[in-house]
């Protein structure tokens, strides 16, 4: 119990309750919150990756398009 004051002692003991429920569930709280910071880290990071996976696949065709036309350029001037 508080000590006496001009307040309602049933008033401070309710806020000091309420204070020390707040106090008491706050590291659950934390740690859910670091869990789902940490998740959405990991699927940007995965995001990430696909994403240049598939530029690079990208990348691969169009130099093997590029190199294809240049040795069918070459084979052409050769034939004539």
């Amino acid at each position: 119990m508080a000590y006496p004051t001009a307040v309602n002692s049933q008033t401070t003991d309710s806020i000091t309750q309420a204070n020390l429920g707040i106090l008491g569930v706050s590291p659950a709280i934390a740690m859910g919150e670091l869990y789902v910071a940490t998740s959405q880290a990991l699927a940007t990071a995965a995001n990430n990756a696909s994403q240049a996976q598939q530029q690079t696949a990208i990348m691969a065709q169009s130099a093997t398009n590029v190199g294809t036309a240049l040795l069918n350029s070459l084979a052409a001037k050769f034939k004539k």
